[in-house]
């Protein structure tokens, strides 16, 4: 099945606890034109592993999730990226964001977090789809969903998506929307800490700026014990950019540098066994990247576990573990 709606599952990654909440899993928009670049024979020469999760082979969509991860990493709680939220003025972007409603509220309390119980909320980029529930709407203002943590935002991004827009191009009027109700009113609350280049959260959590798709996109690496993982945002949308490193999404602000971040990212994960976590990855997320001579292929799929209160999710696999344990 290629749909599914509102689950949480989790996994252990040495000594951090991964929960990943997923509001929708399901298929998106064409494949040309999410993948301008990308010849259909990669989808039909690699149905077997694309198919159901990634590609609607029927209607040659692409599949995706959109969903989030709750890191536990010593004693704290981080919550990576936060959705499209709800009572969005989004036009343009309709069914998929304008005035879409989901129950991200629920489904965090399903994984017994509360809005005050987070200590870090990182953006990994301030595209509509990583910033929405970053506030609420309380009788008409926009305020911060997670008052008690401090929200790591890309310094690039803020500038270039901001009120001064560093570029001085590029933006549309949702832009500003995006900005004005999920981002400003975390500013105003006194909430935010930007950054750029390297950020260490925790001994267990890095950020790393990885930019193409927005000029501050970002990565959080995890070490923790032998295991290695990459929460790699919107590096890639799909696996298929696995498999065709050089294929950016029609949503990448600079496709050329996203394509030599993506082949950056990929490689350091295939030769140091990082398991590779996209922020859209439908079926299990998160997966094992291989060497293939001079390419790339996809190796093992994490083995999540749906989520049980007090119950540790599945640990790492051996296969992704750091070569020198």
């Amino acid at each position: 099945m290629n749909e599914r709606r509102g689950f949480v599952e989790q996994m252990t990654l040495g000594d951090v606890d991964a929960i990943r909440i997923v509001e929708w899993h399901e298929p998106f928009i064409p494949t040309a034109d999410v993948f301008p670049e990308m010849d259909s024979g990669v989808w039909s020469d690699n149905a077997n592993d694309l198919a159901p999760d990634h590609w609607d082979q029927a209607r040659d969509l692409t599949v995706i999730a959109l969903q989030s991860w709750i890191l536990r990493s010593a004693g704290r709680t981080v919550l990576l990226d936060t959705g499209a939220g709800n009572d969005r003025e989004r036009p343009g972007m309709a069914p998929f964001f304008h005035r879409r409603e989901s129950d991200f509220p629920g489904l965090l309390a399903r994984a017994g977090i509360r809005p005050d119980d987070v200590d870090i909320v990182i953006n990994t980029h301030l595209h509509v789809d990583h910033v929405g529930w970053n506030t609420r709407n309380v009788d008409g203002q926009w305020v911060p969903t997670f008052p008690r943590a401090t929200y790591l935002i890309p310094a690039a991004d803020d500038a270039h998506y901001g009120p001064d827009n560093a570029a001085g191009t590029g933006l549309q009027e949702v832009d500003r929307l995006i900005y004005d109700d999920s981002v400003a009113p975390v500013h105003r609350a006194g909430l935010s800490e930007r950054w750029d280049g390297w950020y260490r959260i925790d001994e267990n959590l890095v950020l790393e700026s990885a930019p193409g798709h927005t000029p501050g996109s970002c990565v959080l690496r995890l070490r923790s014990r032998s295991d290695r993982a990459v929460f790699a945002g919107d590096v890639l949308h799909s696996p298929a950019q696995i498999l065709r490193p050089c294929c950016s999404s029609a949503f990448c602000h600079d496709p050329a540098q996203a394509a030599d971040t993506r082949r950056r990212i990929l490689g350091r994960a295939a030769d140091e066994r990082e398991l590779l976590v996209p922020a859209h990855f439908g079926g299990a997320g998160a997966l094992e990247v291989r060497r293939a001579g001079v390419a790339f292929a996809l190796g093992k799929w994490a083995a999540l576990s749906p989520f049980q209160p007090g119950r540790a999710g599945r640990r790492c696999a051996a296969a992704w573990r750091h070569r020198n344990e």
